[in-house]
């Protein structure tokens, strides 16, 4: 991002998403919470579109590169895993507010961005989905499917972000441990 200002532009914008969804969110309504006049948001961003992608991808890059790295170590799948499930932990906790608008309002993304999105999703999953394969080819994790093993998994991390704020946040280092325990344990 180029401005502190875009910065807190892109922020407050994420909580209202958040808060109201993509599409009920207007930029009058964002530069009224910024105590500034609507037109002012155009001198460091083009539009509410521009806003989204940047969230949403900022994220999902985050989250495939980072997969990516983990799935090309030498470790054990059960290792790589549990090192997937503490980096969904980590970027969770550290962008809320983006983690709601990945899940909740990427369709509303346009064009390449929408595609690059698809594209980075897909190849995210891919890389899970290839660690639970090894995984139940070497025996270490049980011989279910793995696109439900894969669904299971997604389903929690994807929601933790709404589970933490109405459970009171738990230390980062305890929900790591006993995610990890409780989502790996079912699959061994």
């Amino acid at each position: 991002m180029k401005s502190t200002r875009k910065k807190e532009i892109v922020s407050i914008a994420a909580t209202l998403f958040k808060e109201k969804g993509y599409s009920a969110v207007s930029m009058r309504d964002i530069a009224q919470e910024m105590d500034i006049k609507a037109a002012s948001l155009y001198n460091h961003i083009k539009g509410k579109q521009e806003i989204l992608s940047t969230l949403v991808l900022h994220v999902a890059r985050k989250f495939t590169n980072s997969t990516q790295t983990i799935t090309s170590e030498k470790a054990s799948p059960i290792e790589r895993l549990s090192k997937i499930i503490e980096l969904h932990i980590d970027i969770t906790l550290h962008h809320g507010e983006a983690i709601a608008a990945l899940n909740n309002d990427w369709m509303h993304l346009d064009g390449k961005d929408l595609l690059d999105f698809i594209a980075m999703r897909d190849q995210y999953e891919e890389y899970f989905r290839g660690i639970i394969k090894q995984g139940i080819q070497q025996g270490v994790i049980k011989p279910k499917h793995p696109e439900v093993i894969l669904f299971s998994i997604l389903s929690t991390l994807r929601t933790l972000y709404l589970w933490n704020e109405r459970r009171g946040k738990l230390d980062v280092n305890v929900l790591k441990k006993e995610l990890v325990s409780v989502l790996i344990s079912g699959i061994v």
